[in-house]
């Protein structure tokens, strides 16, 4: 199976972003059976979503997987559903920051992700992990791509595997909150990835999942 993984370059303050380090740390030995291609997104509310979906247009794959950084979170979160708005509590990348504005103006109101969410939880749980499933990806950058996405493969009729999952921060992220934050290893987030790619892999998640199951 031809799988996009994605991952967000480092943002507010920090140094390093879990997800983009994991992306690294996976292509550097892609799972067997996997054609992996992989991305970094900027965190720009406007190259953010170009770039991802450039990538969808360029590899044409038959699974998207995007993962992003969710500091505060002790659990490795699955999320459920996007919705359409934008209303970041920081800035962004590029010195935006975007208050109540719907994504797609006239969109639908949100989309459930098309990834075997349950599968994907049950799987990284039997591994003995943090996992968790979300009904919220929040408002900034995580958010806007997984709906954009979402958006443009319902409109093109490109109706695939799609979704995201939220990391919690690094231990060396958390050492410099005060007070510190929950952390995972970046081994054992990227543990958690390899076992969602090995579930999106498997011949039934060529089907689209209401994200309830």
């Amino acid at each position: 199976m031809n799988v996009l993984l994605t991952g967000f370059e480092p943002f507010g303050g920090s140094q390093v972003n879990p997800s983009e380090q994991v992306v690294r740390a996976i292509a550097e030995r892609p799972p067997g059976g996997i054609r992996l291609e992989t991305a970094i997104l900027p965190v720009d509310q406007e190259t953010g979503p170009a770039v991802l979906w450039s990538a969808v247009e360029r590899h044409r794959p038959e699974a998207v997987l995007c993962l992003g950084e969710a500091a505060g979170r002790a659990a490795i979160s699955i999320e459920r559903v996007a919705i359409n708005l934008l209303d970041y509590r920081i800035a962004d990348n590029a010195g935006h920051q975007v208050s109540d504005q719907p994504i797609v103006p006239g969109g639908p109101a949100a989309y459930f992700v098309t990834l075997p969410v349950r599968a994907i939880l049950t799987a990284i749980q039997a591994a003995g992990l943090p996992a968790e499933l979300s009904l919220s990806a929040g408002a900034f950058l995580c958010n806007q791509v997984t709906y954009v996405l979402l958006h443009r493969l319902q409109e093109s009729g490109r109706l695939l595997p799609a979704g995201f999952i939220h990391l919690p921060a690094l231990p060396e992220q958390a050492a410099r909150r005060s007070p510190p934050i929950p952390s995972m290893s970046l081994e054992t987030l990227e543990s958690a990835v390899r076992i969602a790619l090995q579930v999106i892999a498997q011949p039934s998640a060529g089907k689209i999942f209401p994200s309830a199951r």
